[in-house]
């Protein structure tokens, strides 16, 4: 795919067929140089299958603010492989030398992981 700009007077066209402003070029002519909002120029396309960017954003911020709580309490420690707050009765202690949460470990299954830096047993 190619993003060759090739307007004119007339404002021109990207040749993948959006438009010919794109947000490097927004940010060029822009006094601070700071990129525009995602939206403000039309040029995003939807995303397919109807995914609802939106709904992923607002459970992000969901997952930080729980994990944030988590982390705040005394018996917290970290999952080693997804970095989330768990309560330390809630991980297992691998021999690898790290902390997993149940999530974590069911994708891990029996695979031994190399680990570089050890997490300390509490």
């Amino acid at each position: 795919m190619s993003n060759n700009y090739t307007g004119g007077s007339e404002g021109g066209t990207l040749n993948n067929g959006s438009s010919s402003l794109s947000r490097r070029e927004a940010r060029a002519n822009s006094s601070t140089g700071a990129l525009p909002p995602l939206g403000t120029l039309g040029i995003e396309r939807p995303a397919p299958g109807g995914f609802d960017f939106e709904q992923m954003v607002q459970s992000l911020k969901d997952l930080f603010e729980k994990d944030r709580q988590i982390a705040s309490q005394s018996d917290a420690t970290r999952c080693g492989i997804c970095y989330l707050y768990f309560h330390v009765n809630e991980l297992h202690y691998r021999e690898e030398g790290f902390y997993v949460c149940p999530g974590c470990e069911q994708h891990l299954g029996s695979n031994r992981l190399t680990i570089l830096r050890k997490q300390q047993k509490l």
